[in-house]
């Protein structure tokens, strides 16, 4: 569909659905934020393709995805709701991944969807298309069947899916990740100062601008609508922060600040770290605990260990109930460090995983 009126005359039917199978292609290859190239739709036999670069309203879309009553079904989603938010200013509710799904069936972590279609479909599904540019007009017709293909099977896959974590009790678990997965999609990177390697060498002050120069980047970047990178690199965020007091001269021996950068961005740089330092010392971020010690590893090894026996006894992928990098986070809130309780800590698995990893690691310090 590639007009209005198309999509006002279809879309009403889909409204009587009781699931309905999305997906999206997109590009992101010189951008911050993705760019809609086209929507997969389907509530059965037919998939849908709409071209959004010919939607003037998109409120029936908006309208049909904000339907509580209709279960959307994605796979891998979290990139997808990452252009609803940017798109629609929305994120799809109630939301199902069948990729989430398949790992607390124990069917599979990061179970890719051709994968998926071939374990439960029996079909091949061509990957020719992958790397297309979505946003070139026309679309071919081997793109258009690619992108039919990305929902035609979802909906089977789902009652199947559906079926057996209703059978198991974990249906609540896969909604509570989508509601979860929603609510944290195309927010701004908070903290991103956090994710900088090496941060953990600098002292309160260095962090300060360390800090105040990732935020800075973060708005120059979605202002602009650049990656990261191309306004400035992670290498030289961390070297500015270790800079000390810092001018429009001394900034230029930074290396990675490329020309340009220096003549667009020299005064704004200058001002955003002359006011880190200048910060109180009770505005300071705390300090960043350091690399694990032999016996933390080890114990950071046991936990990892038991969460797998957790799983186990769960019938889950281990990796479906934890990412690997809230173990550390787990042992470091052990260790009295300050760490902040991800969103997913909460709900079923607090009972079912976190509870019992807390008390694991209590025993085990005790």
């Amino acid at each position: 569909m590639e007009t209005q009126q198309a999509l006002e005359r279809v879309l009403p039917a889909l409204r009587e659905s009781e699931a309905l199978a999305v997906d999206t292609e997109f590009m992101r290859r010189d951008t911050f934020f993705p760019q809609i190239a086209l929507l997969q739709l389907s509530a059965g036999e037919h998939a849908l393709l709409i071209d959004p670069l010919g939607i003037e309203d998109t409120s029936p879309i908006r309208d049909l995805l904000a339907d509580e009553r209709i279960v959307k079904v994605l796979h891998s989603a979290s990139e997808d709701l990452e252009v609803f938010d940017r798109w629609l200013q929305l994120s799809p509710q109630p939301l199902f991944d069948t990729q989430r799904a398949a790992g607390f069936l124990d069917r599979g972590f990061g179970l890719g969807y051709r994968a998926m279609v071939e374990t439960y479909c029996g079909v091949q599904l061509d990957k020719g298309e992958t790397r297309s540019d979505w946003l070139k007009r026309p679309l071919s017709s081997s793109q258009c069947d690619y992108a039919a293909l990305d929902v035609a099977y979802l909906l089977p896959i789902y009652r199947d899916m559906r079926a057996a974590v209703e059978r198991e009790g974990k249906l609540e678990w896969v909604f509570d990740d989508g509601r979860t997965a929603t609510d944290s999609a195309g927010s701004a990177a908070r903290d991103y100062y956090l994710r900088i390697k090496s941060a953990w060498k600098l002292n309160r002050r260095q962090l300060a601008v360390l800090r105040a120069v990732c935020d800075w980047r973060e708005e120059q970047a979605m202002s602009r609508d650049k990656p990261r990178s191309w306004i400035i690199p992670d290498a030289a965020c961390l070297d500015i922060a270790r800079s000390g007091e810092l001018d429009a001269d001394s900034l230029a021996q930074v290396p990675g600040l490329s020309p340009g950068v220096l003549r667009r961005y020299s005064g704004d740089l200058v001002a955003c770290v002359s006011a880190a330092r200048a910060l109180p010392d009770s505005e300071l971020p705390p300090l960043l605990p350091g690399p694990l010690t032999a016996d933390e590893r080890r114990l950071l090894k046991a936990l990892k260990q038991r969460g797998k026996q957790i799983a186990a006894a769960l019938g889950a992928a281990p990796e479906s109930l934890l990412p690997s990098k809230d173990y550390e986070r787990l042992l470091r809130e052990s260790l009295g460090d300050p760490v902040p309780v991800p969103a997913h800590w909460h709900g079923w698995r607090k009972p079912r995983v976190i509870d019992p990893l807390r008390n694991f690691l209590a025993e085990r310090r005790a």
